[in-house]
């Protein structure tokens, strides 16, 4: 009798795994972000990554961050978060976990509790301490949200497409 593999991933390497895939579809040149929401039962219910609308060309809006180069693509741009919830189809979110690659923003964090997810798991803190983060990590804390810290057990995953 064989047993069973012992190198598998486990549920949130998994997940995090999806939402990092998901940033690689994102045409963003400075910053690539990923979301996965899933069921209390490890069932994937929508993912996102950030982006322009549907409809918008990744070609006639700007990529651009510096104000003072013209337009940018923050008024434009749709972060991975809303977009998964969007994504969703009207499924119901409640009680969901989202797994993020980049700690969500003020306007995230709203539609993130407005969704009823009830914990927001993510890799990267890097705005810690911000504005907008402060107000994210307010919010989402006085709806009950619970903010988990990523500690991966892997530090990558390979993906391969060389199937034997």
């Amino acid at each position: 009798m064989s047993t069973k593999r012992s190198d598998y991933i486990g549920w949130d390497d998994y997940f995090m795994g999806v939402s990092l895939l998901a940033a690689d579809r994102s045409k963003d040149p400075s910053t690539q972000v990923g979301a996965c929401i899933v069921s209390d039962d490890n069932r994937i219910l929508s993912t996102g990554y950030n982006g322009f609308p549907q409809g918008c060309s990744d070609d006639d809006f700007p990529w651009n961050r510096d104000e003072s180069l013209g337009e940018t693509k923050y008024n434009f741009v749709v972060h991975a978060e809303l977009n998964a919830i969007l994504n969703a189809g009207g499924k119901s979110l409640v009680g969901s976990r989202i797994f993020v690659s980049l700690f969500p923003c003020h306007e995230c964090a709203k539609a993130i509790i407005q969704a009823g997810v009830k914990e927001v798991v993510y890799l990267s803190d890097k705005y810690n301490g911000t504005a907008s983060d402060n107000a994210s990590k307010r919010m989402l804390n006085a709806a009950g949200v619970k903010l988990t810290k990523m500690k991966p057990t892997k530090a990558q995953i390979v993906l391969n497409f060389d199937v034997k």
